[in-house]
């Protein structure tokens, strides 16, 4: 027998178990992580409590260092023994009409869903088992996307690089009007809704206003310390009243509604976006709109699209910008655990335990 690692298996609804796995052996086009630390998302949640059809190792948002790696992969991802890297959660094919166009995540082989193989989302039963982040050592398939980190940035700060992205790639790439001047809206304070404030902050807006409800009172005052100019709690004021007298009634420029829960923000982010502005949806409802405002959209001649995940480009803009210090990440930083406590983690992060939680790590 060869060297095993310690994991935490999501085996059952709301459980995980401890286990050791083998390591795999590595080959010339492969690699192996061994993991320093490791975000916990909201997608890791949705999967915990839900009912799984195999056991998985949940974990996507990763850093650690190259174990091993074959001379191969070494030469492809331009990475040796020992660096410090950030591994995306996508495993493209490399080669369809989406991973050429540089959009890898729309891949259909990364896509869990589709029978495609993702970190964090992968049954143990596909070998070499190693698919999740919740455990010592991760497995760096041939078509692993990775990016170097600076070795000066903390371990839960560089684990934050992929939900940073996600802020990236909807307010730069995605938004096509975040310039100098312009005003952003950001509904919901959550890891995803502050990441865009300083996305939105980099990218040269005037105006950030994020907006949330009164029990976010902490993450709207974590807002403004990491760069938004105004933050609205609406349940105490009318968040269209407030941008149209932020804006001087010019409204918003771009929109993003990065809130969970019901459908209402869509709405509202569809009313406080300007004649020819931008509409972004990236938070997901869990049910439909029960009455689609269109004729709103006509009549502002309004873009509306849904946005997910990021592009390498995105994830290397992050990296760049967690590497500069200009913002107070470590303040997102609000749990870590051990490989012991990943149930505690994953519902620390639900809500189910504790308070306060922004961006939960796990470190092996």
């Amino acid at each position: 027998m060869g060297e095993r690692a310690l994991v935490a298996v999501a085996s059952g609804k709301k459980r995980t178990d401890l286990r050791e796995i083998e390591v795999p052996r590595v080959a010339p086009e492969a690699g192996l992580l061994r993991v320093e630390a490791v975000g916990v998302c909201g997608t890791d949640w949705s999967r915990y409590k839900s009912d799984l059809r195999e056991p998985e190792i949940l974990g996507h948002h990763t850093v650690g260092r190259v174990e091993s790696v074959g001379e191969a992969a070494a030469q492809r991802w331009g990475v040796e023994e020992g660096d410090r890297v950030v591994l995306e959660e996508y495993v493209p094919c490399g080669s369809c009409e989406r991973c050429r166009g540089g959009e890898a995540r729309l891949c259909d082989s990364t896509d869990p869903w589709l029978g495609g193989i993702r970190y964090g989302a992968t049954p143990v039963s596909v070998a070499p088992s190693l698919w999740g982040g919740f455990g010592q050592y991760q497995y760096l398939h041939p078509n692993a996307m990775l990016h170097k980190v600076s070795d000066h940035v903390p371990a839960p700060e560089a684990a934050l690089a992929l939900p940073l992205s996600n802020g990236f790639e909807w307010v730069c790439l995605e938004g096509g009007r975040t310039v100098v001047g312009s005003t952003v809206v950001i509904q919901g304070p959550g890891q995803l809704g502050l990441a865009c404030v300083i996305a939105a902050r980099e990218a040269g807006a005037e105006r950030v206003v994020i907006s949330g409800l009164s029990a976010d009172a902490e993450r709207l005052e974590l807002a403004k310390r990491l760069g938004a100019d105004h933050a609205v709690d609406v349940e105490r004021d009318d968040l269209a009243e407030r941008v149209a007298e932020i804006t001087e009634g010019r409204m918003a420029d771009l929109v993003i509604d990065a809130a969970s829960g019901g459908p209402s923000t869509v709405t509202s982010a569809i009313e406080i976006a300007r004649k020819r502005g931008t509409v972004l949806l990236g938070g997901f409802k869990g049910e439909p709109l029960p009455r689609f405002p269109s004729d709103v959209l006509i009549s502002k001649c309004l873009t509306l699209k849904g946005v997910r995940g990021h592009s390498y480009e995105s994830v290397e803009l992050a990296l760049r910008t967690i590497a500069s210090g200009r913002y107070p990440l470590g303040e997102m930083c609000t749990h870590r655990f051990g490989l012991s406590e990943v149930d505690e983690a994953l519902r620390t992060m639900g809500g189910e335990s504790g308070s306060g939680a922004v961006h939960v790590v796990v470190a092996p």
